[in-house]
């Protein structure tokens, strides 16, 4: 498996490529929302991301598949992008480069991702108590949530914002209680 750094290595020019396709075309939240379901489809099905990085399955297959997977109604700046990238032999890297492309649209609508992790999934009045509080912190425009459950915290979440954590959950409430009294 190739390591992350080489990854974005090779997926930080087509990423960029993309966004300058959907820039000029102004189609960079459409193009947004589809990198967004493409990467629900790769990381929901792993047999698709083997199909998409098995060298052995020919070209012809694979570009078969992006076209039932688009289907009629799809960009074809988008789709021909995929299409290169199967002639490229980086449609491999697709996740990678996806994932790039929504930073690269991040940042330029200067938007921060948040990651959250919660012990139960969040309500709609939550998700935008979290959002609000991001926004207060960061300073930025918009926040992109991306809400995880993990039920071993017990109660409250964690919101990682960058290489910022707050971590205002019960697991880790406990954790630090445990820390002072053993420090004491």
């Amino acid at each position: 498996m190739t390591s992350q750094v080489a990854t974005a290595e090779v997926a930080q020019p087509y990423a960029q490529a993309l966004l300058s396709i959907a820039q000029s075309k102004n189609l960079t939240e459409e193009f947004g929302e589809d990198a967004r379901t493409f990467l629900g489809l790769l990381r929901a099905d792993k047999q698709l991301q083997n199909f998409f990085s098995n060298p052995f399955i020919q070209s012809e297959n694979k570009k078969a598949l992006i076209k039932q997977i688009l289907g009629e109604g799809a960009n074809p700046y988008l789709r021909n992008f995929l299409l290169i990238l199967v002639d490229k032999r980086r449609i491999a890297f697709l996740e990678s480069i996806f994932q790039q492309y929504l930073a690269l649209l991040r940042q330029l609508n200067q938007t921060v991702l948040a990651e959250v992790i919660s012990a139960v999934p969040l309500t709609q009045a939550q998700q935008q108590a979290i959002i609000q509080k991001v926004i207060a912190i960061t300073n930025s425009r918009q926040v992109e949530l991306e809400t995880k459950v993990d039920s071993e915290l017990i109660g409250g979440v964690i919101i990682k914002v960058g290489s910022q954590v707050i971590d205002a959950s019960i697991r880790g409430q406990l954790r630090r209680l445990s820390l002072r009294l053993t420090s004491s």
